[in-house]
């Protein structure tokens, strides 16, 4: 009789970005633990994101058990006396403790100029924890897209009247030259200068509101990339 060959079913884990704002005191993540442990989540990493007087806004990647919701991830944290969700959000990004390094060095690799950039385009999404990413220039009164993600909004914006740029800013997505695709979205963005002012790597998602860490960082990365270009 021949052998019988049995396969296995193997569910796949869910797993979410759980962005939290909670009163910055001992034991709070230490309650917040217990009270995520409770609906049966497991908090694979945990990322400051910004910390002031009293409160601390955290990132949480997530895993909950199949056929769980995410609404029960905001049920149980808001159980929580000082704790607010401020988004849920899949996550598909690897766990890794040097994201930004791994980038630079994939950067580094590339070919030449354009390749980097669309190396930029492709990474920064899973390293910035965003939707998209695009590198847009002006010049000659025209607005170029030299590299884009996948998920960059296929409408082209015609005129960024943001540029040139000195700095990391946040963008309004409710401004005139913001493709109404684009506004339809209900994006935040927000966008840092690459090499010159004219030339900026722009990301984008859903919410939340990007906070002055993040265009923090999104500065300080672009300006990396920038001497790696030249």
């Amino acid at each position: 009789m021949p052998p019988t060959h049995r396969c296995a079913t193997v569910l796949a884990v869910p797993s979410y970005l759980l962005r939290i704002e909670l009163v910055d005191r001992p034991g709070s993540l230490g309650s917040l633990a217990v009270a995520l442990g409770s609906v049966g989540a497991d908090i694979l990493s945990l990322d400051v994101v910004e910390r002031s007087s009293g409160y601390a806004i955290d990132d949480l990647v997530i895993e909950l058990p199949p056929g769980a919701m995410p609404d029960s991830l905001i049920t149980a944290a808001e159980s929580l006396s000082g704790v607010r969700v401020d988004s849920v959000r899949p996550h598909t990004g690897l766990l890794e403790a040097h994201r930004e390094l791994e980038l630079l060095d994939h950067i580094a690799a590339a070919g030449d100029t354009a390749s980097r950039l669309q190396v930029l385009a492709n990474e920064a999404p899973r390293v910035l924890r965003v939707s998209w990413c695009t590198v847009l220039r002006s010049a000659g009164g025209e607005l170029q897209r030299l590299a884009g993600s996948r998920g960059a909004p296929e409408t082209k914006a015609d005129t960024a009247p943001w540029l040139p740029l000195e700095r990391a800013v946040p963008l309004d997505s409710s401004a005139d030259w913001v493709p109404k695709a684009w506004r339809d979205m209900d994006m935040t963005m927000v966008a840092a200068p690459l090499g010159d002012p004219h030339t900026a790597v722009v990301l984008g998602r859903p919410g939340p509101e990007f906070r002055p860490s993040e265009v923090a960082r999104l500065g300080y990365l672009a300006g990396i990339v920038a001497t790696m270009l030249r």
